[in-house]
């Protein structure tokens, strides 16, 4: 069974200093010509002798670009089409495709749920008929490509009922009602940067800006109101955070001046901020890294590409579709993650793509789809509240609240401050004795009608029965080695074809090339 597991697959995670394409991973023919974006990132790889890695293959992108667009693993239709389709454009027509379907909303919305702590229950207590209220908001603007200031706006200056008025919650998932902690989670969540780190003033001057939100209960069961404290009827002289003073007159939102300086195009913050987090999102790490930890000694390893992107963003006036595009068509993006070279400014300065591994809510949603079975879910929040529906994926749970044993295991973010690194990617033992050794995997690979099917096919052709099943799985063919290795295990005297799929099914969920992204 141990040849199953592919050794070759090792590739994916080592250095090489060997120019020479390593197949299938790679290609020797760029399917994209270079942009502004990569003249950036080849400039400041030259000016260290770094050599980039080889382009990426037909099969690695596909999978590739469907993990990283909306969480999703290709179907094995879907792998068949692309790897037949000779069309020289299809890539940049797969990433517009990608880019309107509505798991791209799912996801994305995910990713923004974990920024903005949508979560119903202790510590952030925003209780579930709000989470879903400012869930869908936060969905519906990314489906509909809500330009990112007016997003950012609506949200800054909220106020109203948690249940009726949707981005008034971003002022409720915030631990503590103080003006410092809502500073704190305004300069986080819109400047990339954590407001201890800034000088007693300017964190003196931001939390005026935000002294006058307060909060009231209603009649109706758990329902709050943001609002601005009547009784601060005289003017305000605060400080905004490039050090210039500002003078709210009386009758005016402070936080409305806030984001008038906040969104102006030429504001160092706002624009970068948003760019540099999308980045890293699809690279794994930021061009400024940790992407919300911005300061003046943590600077980007690429100012000229980061610059690049934030006045690109404005140009499209806040189109964050418009950025993933730039991005997904790209050299850079579109590179191999098998590196050339051994200096480690290499991963810093994007000489390759970063392997990292699936989030939680991916991973569990790839093996769903692989065996064609449900996950279940629980939730301290008493029913019908915590009633999901059988066909729910995981990526579109609304509610930090809402988990699974896997989802925990596997590292989802509690939700509770907001910041990129609650989400842990790391691998650990538990996590690897779970896909190998337990009941819940088992159950699901037994129980897939996905395999049942290929294992019917492997009496009559384990040939196409082996392809099938790494289609459905590593979206893409076996090599002729892998081929040979599984055909040896599958035709062995005395093997069961059911089982042979079952088997090889669970060797390639356990290997790197399943569970890291490349």
């Amino acid at each position: 069974m141990n040849r199953l597991l592919l050794p070759a697959l090792v590739c994916l995670a080592a250095v090489s200093v060997r120019a020479q394409v390593v197949r299938p991973f790679e290609t020797d023919v760029w399917p994209v010509a270079m942009s502004p974006l990569d003249e950036r990132v080849d400039a400041a790889l030259k000016a260290h002798g770094i050599p980039a890695a080889n382009p990426c293959s037909d099969e690695v992108f596909l999978r590739r670009v469907y993990l990283d667009v909306i969480g999703t693993l290709p179907d094995p239709e879907a792998v068949r089409s692309f790897l037949a389709d000779r069309n020289p454009g299809k890539r940049a027509a797969l990433i517009d495709a990608l880019l309107q379907r509505e798991e791209f909303s799912d996801y994305w919305s995910l990713k923004w749920g974990d920024l903005l702590r949508i979560k119903a229950e202790f510590p952030i207590n925003l209780w579930p008929n709000a989470v879903q209220a400012y869930h869908r908001w936060v969905r519906d603007a990314i489906h509909e490509n809500k330009p990112y200031d007016q997003f950012a706006r609506e949200l800054l200056t909220s106020s109203g009922s948690n249940f009726r008025d949707p981005p008034a919650n971003f002022y409720r998932a915030i631990q503590g009602r103080e003006p410092a902690a809502i500073a704190d989670a305004v300069a986080l969540t819109f400047m990339g940067s954590r407001i201890a780190t800034w000088p007693q003033d300017r964190r003196a001057g931001m939390e005026a800006l935000f002294s006058r939100v307060a909060y009231k209960k209603t009649d109706e069961w758990k329902e709050e109101i943001v609002y601005l404290e009547p009784s601060a009827t005289g003017p305000l002289n605060a400080v905004l955070p490039d050090g210039s003073k500002i003078r709210v007159e009386a009758g005016q939102d402070p936080r409305q001046a806030f984001a008038d300086w906040l969104l102006k195009p030429e504001n160092p913050w706002f624009a970068r901020n948003i760019a540099n987090r999308v980045w890293s999102w699809l690279f794994g790490r930021g061009i400024i890294h940790e992407p919300d930890d911005s300061r003046p000694d943590n600077p980007p390893s690429n100012p000229e590409l980061l610059a690049y992107l934030e006045k690109e963003l404005v140009a499209a006036h806040y189109d964050l579709r418009h950025l993933y595009r730039l991005i997904l068509n790209s050299r850079t993006y579109q590179q191999s993650s098998i590196a050339r070279s051994t200096d480690p400014a290499a991963e810093t300065l994007f000489a390759y793509y970063p392997v990292r591994r699936l989030d939680a809510e991916v991973l569990i949603d790839a093996l769903c789809s692989i065996s064609g079975t449900r996950e279940s879910y629980s939730s301290p929040i008493p029913e019908p509240f915590t009633y999901i529906p059988e066909d729910q994926r995981s990526i579109a749970l609304a509610d930090g609240s809402i988990t699974s044993q896997f989802l925990e295991m596997f590292g989802r973010p509690a939700r509770d401050t907001g910041l990129e690194s609650e989400r842990s990617n790391e691998p650990t033992d538990a996590q690897r004795l779970h896909l190998l050794n337990s009941t819940h995997i088992q159950r699901k690979i037994d129980q897939s009608w996905r395999l049942i099917g290929i294992g019917r096919l492997g009496r009559m052709n384990p040939r196409l029965a082996i392809s099938s099943v790494y289609a459905v799985v590593l979206s893409r063919y076996p090599t002729p080695e892998e081929l040979n290795a599984a055909l040896a295990y599958c035709t062995a005297p005395g093997s069961n074809p059911q089982q042979a799929a079952s088997d090889l099914a669970w060797a390639l969920i356990n290997t790197k090339e399943f569970l890291y992204r490349h």
